[in-house]
C-alpha cells in the first residue's frame, strides 16, 4: 500500500473531537483500572466516570464559540453537537450517581457496567457530532452494542437476559434498514457526507429521486426504531422492564436523545428539500406514537412498563416539533429533550430508590402509602409525574408549550389538537401513581435514603432541574435556539 493510500485527510483536527476523545479515554481508563480494584474499591470507578464526564462537559463549554468541520467534513464541531454532548454528559452523570447506590443491591459486574455506560455515551456523542451517514451509523452501533450488553448485564435475572436478546435481535434488524437507506442515498447522490447530499438532492430527478425517496423512507425506519416511534416501538416495554432500572433510565433519555440528534440533523437540515414528502409521514407517525403510547400506558400495572409507554408518547411529542420544522420546531425539540431528560431520570431515580435486594417493587400496588412513609420520595414523585403530565409551572408544561406553539405557527392545528388531547389522557396514569402513593394503604419498607447519598444527589439534581427549568426556561431555550441555528 502506498503512503498516499493511507494518508490522513488534510483537515485533521483533534480539537474537533476533543469531547469524544475525553469520554472514550475515560471509558478505557475504567476498563484498565478495574483490573486492580476489588470489592468496595470499585466505587472509585464510578468517580472516575463522573470525572471524565465533567471533563468532557468542560471541554464542550470551552469550545462553544468554535465552529469547524474536520476529517473530510465527516465531523462537525458546532453548537448543535456540543449542545447534545452536554446533554449526554448530564444524563450519564445522573445515571452514574443512581448506579453507585443501585449496584450495591445487585450482583452486577461493576467494572464492566461503568465502562459500558461510558462507551455508550461516546457513541451518543459521535452520533450527535457526525456529519457523514457512515459515521452516524458507526456512532449508533457503538452506543447500541454497549446498551445491548448493559440490558443483559444482570446475568442472574432471566428477564434481563431476555431483554438483551430482544433488543439485540430487533436492533440488528432495524440497523439493516438504516444501512440500506444509506446505500440508496449514496446511489442517488454519490455521497454519504451530509453537506454534499443537501447540495445535490434538490437537483436530481427521475430514478435518482426515486432512490433518494426510498433511502429516506428506510432511514425513517432506522431512526424510528431508535427513538421508539410507533409502529417501531414494540421492543420498548419488554426491554425497559427487563433491563436493570438504571440502564432503563439511560436508554429512556440517552438513546432517545442520540436518536433525535441524528434524526433532526439528517431530516431537518440535510433533507429539507424533501420535507414535503417526509413531513406527512412524520405527521402520521407522531399521531400513532402519541396515541399508542398514552392509551397503552393507562393499562399498565408495572411502573417501568408504564414509563416505557410514557417514553413512546413523549417521542410522539418530539415528532410534532420535527413536523413543525423550521427554527421554532427545531428549537422546541432541543428544549423538550432537556426537559424530558431531567424529569424522566428523576422518575427512574424514585423507582430505583423503592427497590430492595431481591425485591424490585415495580408493581404500582407496591407504591401504596409510600408518600406518607417516605415524604422525600413522595414529593419528588409528585414533581416528576406532574411535569411528565404537562402541569404548569414545571418544565414538562413549558416543553409541550414550545412544541405545540411551533406546530400552530406552522399551520398544523389538527396535529396540535391531537397532541393536547393525548396530553390530557396522560394525566390519568401519571396522577394514578400519586393516588396510590397518597390515597391507598401499604406497608412497603425501603432502605433509608441517608444510606444512599449518591441516589439522593441524583434526586435533588433532577427535582431542581424540573422546577427551575419550568420557572426560568428562557436561558436554556435561547441556548437551544443558538444550537439549532448552528445547523444552518
Amino acid at each position: 500500500m502506498t503512503p498516499a493510500a493511507i494518508a490522513l485527510p488534510s483537515d485533521v483536527s483533534w480539537i474537533a473531537i476533543l469531547p469524544l476523545l475525553i469520554i472514550t479515554g475515560t471509558a478505557l481508563l475504567t476498563v484498565f483500572a478495574d483490573l486492580w480494584m476489588e470489592g468496595p474499591d470499585r466505587e472509585t470507578l464510578g468517580w472516575i466516570g463522573l470525572a471524565g464526564l465533567v471533563a468532557t462537559a468542560v471541554a464542550a463549554i470551552s469550545l462553544w464559540n468554535t465552529h469547524q468541520s474536520a476529517f473530510s467534513s465527516s465531523v462537525a464541531l458546532d453548537r448543535y453537537g456540543l449542545f447534545f454532548t452536554l446533554l449526554f454528559c448530564l444524563a450519564s452523570a445522573i445515571t452514574l450517581l443512581m448506579s453507585m447506590s443501585y449496584l450495591e443491591t445487585t450482583d452486577i459486574r461493576t467494572g464492566d457496567y461503568y465502562s459500558l455506560i461510558l462507551f455508550s455515551t461516546a457513541g451518543m456523542v459521535l452520533m450527535a457530532t457526525a456529519t457523514d451517514l457512515i459515521l452516524i451509523f458507526l456512532g449508533l452501533e457503538v452506543m447500541s452494542v454497549a446498551v445491548y450488553v448493559l440490558s443483559g448485564i444482570w446475568r442472574s435475572q432471566v428477564r434481563s437476559n431476555e431483554a438483551a436478546l430482544k433488543y439485540f435481535l430487533l436492533g440488528a434488524f432495524a440497523t439493516g434498514f438504516l444501512l440500506f437507506g444509506i446505500a440508496l442515498l449514496y446511489g442517488a447522490t454519490g455521497n454519504t457526507t451530509l453537506a454534499p447530499i443537501a447540495a445535490s438532492i434538490g437537483k436530481i430527478g427521475g430514478y435518482q429521486r426515486t432512490l433518494a425517496l426510498a433511502g429516506m423512507g428506510l432511514l425513517l425506519v432506522g431512526f424510528g426504531f431508535k427513538v421508539a416511534a410507533a409502529p417501531f416501538h414494540v421492543w420498548t416495554p419488554d426491554v425497559y422492564e427487563g433491563a436493570p432500572t438504571t440502564v432503563t433510565a439511560l436508554m429512556a433519555v440517552g438513546v432517545k436523545a442520540a436518536g433525535f440528534a441524528a434524526f433532526a440533523r439528517v431530516f431537518m437540515h440535510t433533507l429539507t428539500v424533501l420535507s414535503a414528502d417526509w413531513s406527512s409521514i412524520l405527521w402520521v407517525l407522531a399521531v400513532l406514537t402519541m396515541t399508542i403510547g398514552n392509551v397503552t400506558a393507562v393499562l399498565q400495572r408495572n411502573i417501568k412498563r408504564m414509563l416505557a409507554y410514557s417514553s413512546i408518547a413523549h417521542a410522539g411529542y418530539l415528532l410534532v416539533g420535527m413536523v413543525a420544522g423550521g427554527e421554532s420546531g427545531g428549537t422546541a425539540v432541543l428544549f423538550y429533550l432537556i426537559a424530558y431528560t431531567v424529569m424522566t431520570l428523576g422518575a427512574f431515580a424514585v423507582v430505583t430508590a423503592l427497590g430492595r435486594r431481591g425485591e424490585p417493587n415495580e408493581n404500582l400496588d407496591d407504591y401504596a402509602g409510600v408518600g406518607f412513609r417516605h415524604p422525600l420520595l413522595g414529593l419528588a414523585m409528585i414533581v416528576f409525574m406532574l411535569s411528565l403530565a404537562g402541569v404548569p409551572p414545571l418544565v414538562g408544561f413549558v416543553g409541550k408549550f414550545y412544541v405545540f406553539s411551533a406546530a400552530v405557527q406552522s399551520g398544523y392545528i389538527a396535529l396540535t389538537v391531537i397532541g393536547v388531547l393525548n396530553s390530557v389522557i396522560s394525566v390519568y396514569y401519571y396522577v394514578g401513581v400519586l393516588v396510590r402513593m397518597y390515597m391507598t394503604e401499604g406497608a412497603l419498607e425501603i432502605p433509608v435514603l441517608s444510606s444512599r447519598p449518591y441516589l439522593v444527589a441524583a434526586l435533588l439534581v433532577t427535582v431542581a432541574g424540573t422546577i427551575l427549568l419550568g420557572l426560568f426556561p428562557s436561558p436554556v431555550f435561547e441556548l437551544a435556539r443558538q444550537s439549532f441555528r448552528a445547523l444552518g
